[in-house]
């Protein structure tokens, strides 16, 4: 997790630098809904690479957005879940799919 002084000043510059990939968003759509295992992610999430997907859910545990649970199991299972933090991102993605919506319906009346 950064530090206060590690942070962008900005508060827009500080949500981009923490969700602003493409990929991380996806992640947090995904992880809205339920917990989900690494490979379901990434048979969900077309294109991503494996070292992306690592790369972003280990970013997202380390900021506190996705908690990253491991079941004694054989094989060992792990699942990846938002934390409190991630979920309360939950208006921010409420609004782009939003956006999105209205986007698309203009279009459509064009």
């Amino acid at each position: 997790m950064l530090t206060r002084d590690e942070m962008p000043a900005c508060p827009v510059a500080t949500t981009v630098q923490l969700i602003g990939s493409k990929w991380k968003l996806l992640i947090l759509r995904n992880l809205r809904m339920r917990p989900w295992r690494f490979n379901e992610l990434r048979k969900d999430l077309e294109g991503i690479s494996q070292k992306v997907l690592t790369d972003s859910l280990r970013a997202m545990e380390s900021d506190g957005i996705v908690t990253r649970t491991v079941y004694p199991e054989v094989p060992p299972r792990v699942e990846y879940s938002l934390t409190p933090l991630g979920e309360s991102m939950s208006p921010i993605l409420d609004a782009m799919e939003q956006w999105g919506i209205a986007y698309k319906k203009q279009l459509e009346e064009q």
